[in-house]
């Protein structure tokens, strides 16, 4: 894909690069690229789908339904709502489904965004691209452009951004939206300037929301930007010319003056984000921060066929800042239990896995797992915050100690799921939400996206799960 050129000095602000990059990148992608365009769509669709029936989806349905935002099932320009049968314009549709996707915190993750790329991408450009019945390979290449342009920027800010108590899912995310919504739509760069000043008039989201629904709110607030954004530019709005990194723009409130210019000069350079950061896929239906320590937690609990009362004391040691977003020690809820390194070694300990079915209410409050919690010890090490690490010490009730230390996570890019794996995940993601369909045919339907235009491809998917509507 085309970009601008690396270390370019022309005094070029970074509206204009992200503009220009937009507007000139090419939807020709090689094999490789796009099946893991393929892949993060399949896991996406699954894990969305299966966040239909959570309370928080529940209830955004149905306030779209009272607030008569619904479209008929015939209505040109509309988009499918996930996994309901429903149809929306598609700035809602995209709102609805970004939300879905992100409430069971089992969608992937970019190390440098410090947050979730593929859930503030996809909702957006499939309600966009069905709603206009845009070629597939041009909602593929989207895809490419935002996570460029969302990687991009969190290089640079995302690290400081997050530590500040901003949601970079939503604070940088609904940037990479923009771009994406903007290449989708074919906006030429001055029009992708304009989505992108849109965009900042809209940009928020507060990790004081972590552990509560507002948190997937959020994600699809950021779907919701993009499309608005770069729907509005394309009919004519205008916007602050600099709202990227003008004196007062962005950069200077959302990220103290930092200059984005620099890294912004390496979009579409090889390799491509995609496959620079790579995505990475939950094995866990629970904060990302929590995967290393249940990578080695229950290697040690397989290895050694432990119980959890064989288990006296756990000890988890991590690296700098991973514990930041684990708020609740003590949860009470299952959208807590998501957010709380104990209630992780307790469930990991008592059933030697865990599934969506880990994070019921009942599930958390169960007394079995109340009481483990207070046998959990959790520490940050100091240095640097990356290379990313944990380790779980387990002191025995027979008076042995054991520890393993995980640096590489199953299901990152680094060490992706296969194929079967993948499918497993999506499977239990299907089930989760009552819907029909096999995750081995959801994901060879994803990998077909540069064969259909928007529309057939939504419809086909949509078929794929609606014999287990419920």
């Amino acid at each position: 894909m085309s970009g601008l050129a690396s270390g370019r000095d022309d005094g070029w602000d970074a509206g204009a690069r992200i503009a220009a990059y937009a507007a000139g990148a090419s939807a020709a992608l090689d094999a490789p690229t796009l099946d893991a365009v393929a892949r993060s769509l399949a896991d996406t669709y699954a894990v969305a789908v299966g966040g239909v029936r959570e309370h928080a989806v529940r209830a955004a349905h149905a306030y779209v339904a009272d607030a008569g935002l619904l479209a008929a099932p015939d209505a040109l320009r509309a988009a499918t709502v996930w996994g309901t049968g429903r149809r929306a314009p598609p700035e809602i549709a995209a709102w609805c489904n970004g939300l879905a996707g992100h409430v069971l915190d089992y969608d992937d993750v970019t190390v440098p965004l410090r947050g979730h790329p593929s859930i503030a991408l996809w909702p957006a450009i499939l309600a966009l691209a069905e709603a206009h019945d845009i070629p597939g390979a041009r909602a593929a290449s989207a895809f490419v452009v935002g996570m460029e342009v969302l990687c991009k920027l969190a290089r640079r800010i995302g690290v400081d951004q997050y530590a500040a108590g901003w949601h970079t899912t939503a604070s940088i995310g609904a940037l990479g939206s923009t771009a994406a919504c903007a290449h989708l739509l074919r906006l030429d760069a001055g029009q992708t300037i304009n989505a992108i000043g849109l965009a900042v008039a809209q940009v928020a989201g507060s990790r004081e929301n972590v552990g509560t629904e507002a948190k997937s709110f959020q994600a699809g607030q950021a779907c919701a930007v993009g499309v608005r954004a770069a729907g509005l530019a394309l009919a004519g709005f205008g916007a602050g010319p600099r709202a990227l990194d003008g004196p007062y723009g962005y950069a200077q409130l959302y990220a103290a003056g930092a200059s984005l210019t620099t890294m912004l000069a390496e979009l579409g350079q090889t390799p491509l984000e995609i496959h620079r950061a790579g995505l990475d896929v939950k094995q866990y239906p629970m904060c990302y921060a929590t995967h290393r320590a249940l990578d080695a937690v229950l290697a040690l609990r397989r290895q050694h066929e432990l119980r959890a009362a064989d288990v006296r004391h756990v000890t988890v040691t991590t690296s700098q800042a991973a514990l930041t977003p684990l708020v609740h020690p003590r949860p009470s809820s299952g959208l807590e239990g998501k957010f709380s390194m104990q209630y992780a070694m307790a469930a990991a300990l008592i059933h030697g896995h865990v599934r969506l079915s880990s994070f019921t209410d009942e599930a958390v409050r169960r007394p079995e797992a109340r009481q483990f919690l207070d046998r959990v010890t959790v520490r940050e090490a100091e240095g640097d915050i990356t290379p990313r690490w944990a380790t779980v010490s387990l002191d025995l009730t027979d008076g042995r100690q054991l520890s393993l230390r995980v640096e590489t996570l199953g299901g990152s890019h680094q060490q992706p799921l296969d194929d079967a794996q993948l499918a497993f995940k999506i499977d239990d993601c299907l089930r989760w939400g009552h819907r029909g369909g096999d995750g081995k045919t959801v994901l060879a339907h994803c990998r077909r996206l540069a064969q259909h235009d928007g529309r057939a491809f939504m419809d086909g998917l949509s078929t794929l799960v609606d014999g287990g509507l419920a």
